[in-house]
């Protein structure tokens, strides 16, 4: 496309966006349904307000039911709808069981529950490594499984599975993690290839290191014996473990909710088999 071309298009574009001020872009997300686990806080509680505000139904899903409705409770005042809630451990095939006999059919489904255990690889368990795969894959496996046949009785369906820049830059202080992270990626490509030419989309999204600094638990570990402010955590961190990063910093949760909820939406129609980064730069590769 030659520049004049490409600078009208580009105009078009914004005068299209500009021609309803006041107006947000439309995810046409009303009256979908989206399962969340892992949604009590981080990534997950940031996506599952996220789609609430845009009008979806929203399926959170945290390990005890105390800690659901904390969140439940949370994301209603934030904005002005309770989402639904399942308390289960998702590394448990009973507890799924249960969420999809309660909750037997879903619109999107977001694979982003997940454990990181730092630990030197030498003195890891074959139960470090059982316990971590049950959980950041299985788990997403056996949902992915479960929903698949009333998406494709719909034609309609999206199944996200939140990996991490871990899985092609696998840290060394958890390389089990990386390894899991890795598998998420090939389920996902592997889920989409099996539903092509269908209206199902299957991605994966790799953030890179995320933290809220406003999570009460920043201030505990700063408190505790020679601990350290977030902001010289967070300096410590990207000069010693992520030097790569080009934001040098840590994520906002809501920052990769943003990715997520596209992705989620009718628009993203075009996207399937992606590993997505949104990373703040941190894998050193343009591709």
């Amino acid at each position: 496309m030659k520049r004049g071309a490409a600078v009208i298009c580009a105009g078009l574009l914004v005068g299209m966006l500009a021609a309803r001020p006041g107006h947000a872009l439309d995810l046409q997300l009303q009256g979908k349904t989206a399962l969340i686990t892992g949604s009590t806080a981080g990534i997950g509680y940031a996506t599952a307000k996220a789609l609430l505000r845009e009008g979806a139904q929203v399926i959170i899903n945290g390990r005890t039911q105390a800690s659901v409705d904390r969140a439940a409770a949370a994301l209603a005042a934030a904005t002005g709808h309770r989402p639904l809630e399942f308390a289960g451990d998702m590394s448990k095939a009973q507890d799924i069981a249960r969420l999809t006999k309660a909750f037997p059919s879903v619109d999107i489904l977001i694979n982003n529950v997940g454990r990181f255990v730092a630990k030197d690889f030498e003195r890891t368990s074959d139960q470090d490594w059982y316990d971590t795969f049950e959980l950041n894959v299985m788990a997403g496996v056996r949902l992915s499984r479960d929903y698949l046949p009333s998406m494709r009785a719909r034609n309609w369906g999206r199944i996200i599975f939140i990996s991490s820049e871990s899985a092609l830059q696998i840290p060394v202080e958890s390389i089990q993690y990386g390894m899991s992270k890795a598998a998420e990626i090939a389920v996902a490509r592997g889920l989409a290839e099996s539903v092509a030419r269908t209206g199902i989309t299957v991605n994966s999204i790799l953030p890179g290191p995320t933290l809220d600094p406003n999570d009460p638990r920043m201030a505990a570990f700063a408190r505790r014996p020679g601990g350290q402010s977030f902001a010289q955590m967070q300096e410590n961190f990207f000069k010693t473990r992520r030097p790569t990063s080009l934001l040098q910093r840590f994520e906002r949760p809501d920052e990769v909710a943003a990715l997520i909820v596209f992705v989620a939406s009718p628009l993203s129609s075009g996207t399937t088999g992606a590993a997505l980064r949104v990373d703040g730069g941190v894998v050193k590769s343009a591709f």
